[in-house]
C-alpha cells in the first residue's frame, strides 16, 4: 500500500523501473549542477581580478590627471617665457637697427673727415704751424692739428665699436628667437605627451568599468542558473529518497531485500586511462581557483590524447562543456552509479548513447580548469561524489 502511495502521480507501475529513471535524472541533474558551480565559480573569479585591478586604474587616470595639470602650469610658463623671449628679439633687431644707423653715422662722419683732408685743411694746417711767426702762434695752430687727429681716431673707433654692437645685437636677437621657438615646442610636447597619457588611463579605466559590469552581468546569471539547477538537483533527489525509502519499505514488508547492484568493492570499475594518480579524492588547496575545496574524484596524469575508457557500461547523460570541467563526460551505470570524466580534449560519445565497459569514450586534455594534462575521474552515488579508488582495482600503476 505504501509503494502505490507513493507512486501515485508516476508514470509507470513498476517502482524499480521508476527509480532506474529518477536515479538517471540525478545523475544529469548533477552534473548541470557542477557545471553551474564551476561557472558560478569562474564568474568569481574574473570579478575579483577586474576589481582588483580597478584602483590601480583609478589611481593612473588621478596621476595622469595631475600630470596633466602640471604640464598645462609648465606650458603656460614656457609661453611667458616665449613672450619674453620675443620681446627681446624685438629689441635686438631695435639695437641692430640702430647700431647700423650709428655705423652708417660714423662712417658717413670719417667720410667728411676724409674729404676735408682731401680738400687740404690739414695740409693747410700744418703748413700753418710751420709758418707760425711766434710760439704762441706755433701751439695754438698745433693744438688744432691735435684735434683733428684726435677727431680722426675717435671716428674710426666709433665705426669699429658699432660695427662690433650691430654683431652682438644680431646675434642676440638669433639666440632670443631660438629661445622662443624652443620654448613653445617644449610646452607643446609636454602637454600633449602628459594628455595623451591620461586619455590612455581614462579609456582603460571606461573600458575595465565596462567589463566590471559585464563580469557582474555575468556572474550574476551564473548564479541564477546555478541556483535553478540546484533547486532541480534537490527536487529530483528528494524524489530519489522517496523512492528508494518506498522500495526498501516494501522489501522489508515482503522479508526481502534491496539488492542494489551499487555496491562498492575492490575491481567493480574499469581503470578508465593509462596513467598515474596525480591528485587523490578529498579536500585540497586547487592550484587552478587557488582556494581550498573538495577535490571530487581522483587525477590521473597522461600525455594529451591518450584514450579514455568507459569503467562500466551505461548510458551517457551528459556529454559537451561542463564550465571547469570543460569537455566532460558523464554515464549512469544503474543502481544509483555514475562516473564522470573531465578536462578531455575531444569527446567520442553523445548525449543519450549506451557505451560498452572498455569502450572508448574520449581523450586527454586539460580543457577547463586545468594545469596541465590529466584526466578527472568521478564516481557518483546518488549524485554525491564518492572515493573512487574503493571501486577501482588496487593496483594504478
Amino acid at each position: 500500500m505504501l509503494v502505490a502511495l507513493v507512486f501515485a502521480g508516476t508514470a509507470s507501475a513498476d517502482p524499480a523501473s521508476d527509480k532506474d529513471r529518477i536515479d538517471q535524472e540525478l545523475a544529469e541533474a548533477e552534473a548541470t549542477l557542477e557545471g553551474a558551480t564551476d561557472a558560478a565559480r569562474e564568474a568569481g573569479v574574473a570579478l575579483a581580478a577586474v576589481e582588483a585591478k580597478l584602483p590601480g586604474a583609478q589611481d593612473r587616470v588621478n596621476t595622469t590627471r595631475g600630470l596633466v595639470a602640471a604640464a598645462r602650469i609648465l606650458a603656460d610658463v614656457a609661453a611667458s617665457d616665449a613672450d619674453v623671449a620675443r620681446a627681446d628679439y624685438d629689441k635686438a633687431v631695435d639695437d641692430y637697427a640702430a647700431a647700423v644707423a650709428q655705423v652708417q653715422g660714423a662712417r658717413d662722419e670719417l667720410g667728411d673727415l676724409v674729404t676735408l683732408s682731401y680738400q687740404g685743411a690739414g695740409l693747410m694746417l700744418i703748413n700753418g704751424v710751420i709758418n707760425a711767426s711766434d710760439p704762441f702762434e706755433a701751439a695754438e695752430r698745433m693744438y688744432y692739428v691735435e684735434r683733428l687727429a684726435d677727431r680722426q681716431r675717435t671716428a674710426i673707433d666709433q665705426v669699429v665699436r658699432h660695427r662690433q654692437d650691430a654683431r652682438n645685437a644680431e646675434n642676440t636677437a638669433d639666440v632670443a628667437r631660438q629661445s622662443a621657438q624652443d620654448a613653445e615646442i617644449a610646452a607643446g610636447e609636454a602637454l600633449e605627451a602628459a594628455q595623451v597619457e591620461a586619455d590612455e588611463a581614462e579609456l582603460a579605466e571606461t573600458e575595465l568599468n565596462e567589463l566590471l559590469e559585464t563580469q557582474t552581468n555575468a556572474l550574476q546569471i551564473a548564479e541564477a542558473e546555478k541556483e535553478e539547477s540546484l533547486t532541480r538537483y534537490e527536487d529530483i533527489k528528494a524524489e530519489s529518497e522517496r523512492i528508494t525509502k518506498a522500495l526498501q519499505d516494501a522489501a522489508d514488508n515482503s522479508g526481502g531485500g534491496n539488492n542494489s547492484n551499487a555496491g562498492s568493492g575492490d575491481g567493480t570499475l574499469l581503470m578508465p586511462v593509462a596513467g598515474w594518480k596525480s591528485s587523490d579524492f578529498g579536500d585540497r588547496y586547487d592550484p587552478y581557483y587557488q582556494v581550498w575545496q573538495l577535490h571530487a574524484g581522483v587525477d590521473f596524469a597522461a600525455d594529451g590524447g591518450t584514450p579514455i575508457y568507459a569503467a562500466e557500461a551505461g548510458e551517457v547523460v551528459y556529454s559537451g562543456w561542463n564550465g571547469g570541467y570543460g569537455n566532460y563526460t558523464c554515464i549512469y551505470h544503474g543502481g544509483r552509479l555514475s562516473t564522470c570524466y573531465a578536462h578531455q580534449t575531444s569527446i567520442s560519445v553523445s548525449y543519450g548513447q549506451w557505451v560498452e565497459r572498455g569502450q572508448r569514450i574520449g581523450t586527454v586534455g586539460t580543457t577547463g580548469a586545468s594545469t596541465g594534462n590529466h584526466l578527472h575521474f568521478e564516481v557518483r552515488l546518488d549524485g554525491n561524489p564518492v572515493q573512487p579508488l574503493e571501486w577501482l582495482p588496487g593496483c594504478l600503476c
